[in-house]
């Protein structure tokens, strides 16, 4: 059996941030993401073991860049009986109108999102706020401050809501600066992320 990696970090953009990092450092697939009720995501990532801990490593060092809180930890070769529990089933949040499951490549009869096409040669930028009128006003100002296309929105729970872009690096890096720009009189910014060239995990979790 392969193992797995266990990343929970706090808040979604610097998860899809640290996502697209622990893929990047190794070969490793993304089985599936839980969202817990702190505010944050767990991410699971299954590969040998060599790539699991290196996928973990660069993981880490991308939360502690990003100043986001972070636990991780190599599985190695985890229990079969264990898979009972790690493996969550679909589940859709109607509070927060979203699902807390995601399993890329399964959509869920509650929410039929499909995943953006592409082959991730853009960037994906996203802005996290607390407060739903700051990060409207956020993703308005960047729409007006570079040719970017809006990818969708996602909620956490707690007030947190990320907003997801995408276009061309120099675009992408743009709006972003004119968005945290907006947020500060209106609500708190959580995060601001841009990310060059998204992996394929961070792609599958992407509503179209």
């Amino acid at each position: 059996m392969q193992s797995l990696a266990l990343i929970e970090v706090h808040g979604w953009a610097a998860s899809m941030a640290v996502l697209d990092a622990a893929e990047k450092a190794a070969e490793v697939v993304l089985e599936q993401v839980e969202l817990n009720d702190l505010l944050g995501a767990c991410m699971k990532l299954s590969g040998e073991s060599a790539a699991v801990e290196t996928s973990v490593s660069a993981a880490i060092e991308m939360a502690r860049q990003l100043k986001a809180s972070c636990v991780a930890r190599a599985l190695l070769s985890p229990d079969q009986k264990a898979w009972k529990v790690i493996e969550a089933p679909p589940e859709f949040s109607p509070l927060m109108e979203c699902n807390v499951v995601f399993t890329p490549g399964k959509s869920s009869s509650a929410s039929p999102e499909k995943p953006v096409n592409g082959n991730g040669s853009f960037a994906l930028g996203l802005i996290e706020t607390q407060g739903l009128t700051a990060v409207l006003e956020a993703i308005d100002a960047a729409c007006k401050a570079a040719s970017v296309e809006v990818v969708g929105r996602e909620k956490l729970g707690g007030g947190y809501v990320t907003v997801i872009i995408k276009g061309d690096v120099a675009a992408v890096k743009a709006a972003i600066e004119a968005g945290k720009a907006r947020v500060d009189s209106l609500g708190k910014l959580i995060a601001a992320h841009v990310i060059a060239r998204p992996s394929e995990g961070v792609l599958g979790l992407l509503p179209k």
